[in-house]
């Protein structure tokens, strides 16, 4: 099979959405949300989408990828309005609601209708929604397939548009048994948007079963973190790391600040400890349920706290305006999971700064991680004798939270232990866990 042609960057691309022959209803719903100038992938993606081919875009997030798919299928939509028109795959639910809004945003003008189909969430409400044929489905691939295979007369048979959003980490997380499955009960006659941060071998294998004489639309294939980003480390002994944390909370007390964890287990300790020393601080983690987690981003979003806990289930994918500050309570063990953190400040052109803790276990990969972004991080100044007089209060702050996650444990064991087991539609919670490099636990069946 002939390798997927690449987009030639040579002419000079176009520089306003109507250079792209967009239509009118788009132009109008482009200028209300403020998109003034089409992005690098935009300006590459969009005049090979609109003439009707298959697109592969390596593209990191932040690109303005959504609107690269959004746009043309919309266009189309308009053409030839239907239900049921558009599926797009998403690895997280958070980033599946975020594409959803972005689609009806884009889609204002005509009147476009999206479901979001994942786990979690009431599956006869979803049901409901489906038996209205809504023109874009946005879904994480076991919910979908769970829908396909029990939602009574419910099928794709007559899709126009396939997309896999963010398909490296949809690969990371195991989904590829889901995904053949979907693409055996869809059209064969279909256009299909791959999109994804990096061409892994695995996405290379999905590309080839799943496209069609794809054009290859990439922008920026080095890993990199923008120029308008400052980047800090501090150097912090194991057991001093929660009275630093208390004291950078202490000092950029007026900033939004994000702050990562590896664990689930220190997202919601860091969140309690922080509530109990008076700062506004809400966790962000794959054990929530869904509506806590979308109540925790729209919290954050809307300003009314200011801090957010989160593990790596936040890292990718989520437009989060106005961060200020990010900081690497932990230092993640991939690089580029570091620039996809780092990445939700200093955003459209905007300034932001980034602090990672390292500890004297840690040294090795913040090198490895300079290495990749090809820049010197700073040391971030601190005054260490402010820093101790803080410890004896944090220290209580932090035995109050492990007694508080013990008590929880105790009175909502039972309770999440059957949640737990409710089906494969649920694995998009869990990706924290896995991003964190936790291996699944597989539970071997008694009498085998």
């Amino acid at each position: 099979m002939p390798s997927p042609e690449e987009a030639s960057t040579s002419a000079t691309p176009p520089e306003t959405f109507k250079e792209l022959g967009l239509i009118d209803p788009l132009l109008e719903a482009l200028d209300k949300i403020d998109f003034k100038k089409p992005t690098e992938i935009q300006q590459q993606a969009l005049p090979y989408a609109l003439e009707g081919r298959d697109i592969i875009g390596v593209a990191e997030t932040g690109s303005g990828k959504t609107a690269a798919f959004a746009l043309p299928i919309l266009q189309k939509l308009w053409d030839e309005p239907k239900g049921l028109f558009a599926c797009v795959l998403a690895p997280t639910r958070e980033l599946a609601y975020q594409i959803a809004q972005q689609f009806e945003s884009l889609g204002s003008a005509m009147g476009v209708r999206s479901l979001v189909l994942v786990g979690g969430m009431d599956r006869m409400q979803q049901a409901v929604g489906l038996a209205k044929r809504p023109h874009i489905i946005v879904a994480t691939p076991g919910r979908l397939n769970d829908h396909l295979q029990n939602t009574k007369g419910f099928s794709l048979r007559s899709l126009k548009f396939l997309v896999m959003d963010e398909a490296d980490r949809l690969l990371d997380m195991d989904f590829g048994p889901e995904i053949d499955q979907i693409l055996k009960v869809i059209p064969k006659e279909r256009t299909t948007y791959l999109f994804s941060a990096t061409m892994t071998t695995k996405v290379a294998k999905l590309q080839r079963a799943s496209l069609v004489n794809p054009i290859r639309v990439e922008v920026s294939s080095k890993y990199q973190t923008v120029s308008t980003l400052l980047q800090y480390y501090l150097l912090v002994p194991l057991v001093h790391k929660d009275v630093h944390l208390i004291y950078l909370a202490n000092h950029l007390a007026s900033n939004s600040i994000m702050i990562f964890t590896r664990t689930v287990h220190d997202a919601q300790r860091l969140s309690i400890m922080l509530r109990s020393l008076g700062f506004p601080a809400v966790p962000l983690h794959g054990q929530l349920s869904q509506s806590q987690r979308l109540g925790a981003l729209g919290k954050f979003k809307s300003g009314s706290r200011k801090l957010l806990v989160a593990t790596d289930v936040a890292s990718r994918g989520l437009d989060l305006p106005s961060v200020d500050i990010v900081i690497n309570f932990d230092i993640p063990t991939h690089s580029k999971d570091y620039i996809h953190r780092v990445g939700r400040t200093a955003r459209a052109g905007r300034s932001g700064k980034s602090i990672t803790m390292v500890t004297q276990y840690d040294v090795e990969l913040i090198q490895r991680i300079e290495k990749v972004i090809d820049k010197k991080m700073e040391l971030w100044p601190t005054d260490k004798e402010e820093v101790m007089l803080l410890k004896e209060r944090v220290d209580e702050a932090a035995r109050l939270a492990i007694n508080e996650l013990k008590e929880e444990a105790k009175t909502g064991g039972k309770k999440r232990k059957r949640e737990d087991g409710v089906g494969k539609d649920e694995r998009d919670r869990d990706d924290d866990v896995v991003e964190a490099g936790v291996p699944r636990k597989r539970h071997s069946k008694k009498g085998r």
